[in-house]
């Protein structure tokens, strides 16, 4: 969960609120969740992680299932230098 503590706290409050609106929640749950640890829904972990363009990893918040997830799930993030290879 430090990923996503580590991007909150690089936002301002208005911006943690619109972040996590962006991701069908609310701050207030992300902080309970900080704080409680639970397994988040794979569907939000994948929304956090894509609306904070990867800074969130999927993988902390989700390493119990991170190795049942099919790229086609959860893709990882392709850079032009490896798709020129």
């Amino acid at each position: 969960m430090e990923s996503l503590r580590s991007y909150l706290k690089s936002l301002e409050p208005s911006d943690q609120a619109a972040y996590a609106k962006r991701c069908g929640t609310t701050i207030g749950y992300l902080r309970k969740a900080l704080s409680t640890k639970p397994n988040l829904d794979g569907a939000l972990v994948r929304l956090l992680w894509d609306h904070s363009h990867g800074k969130v990893s999927r993988h902390e918040l989700r390493s119990d299932i991170w190795t049942r997830i099919e790229d086609d799930v959860w893709p990882e993030q392709t850079f032009p230098q490896e798709q020129a290879a």
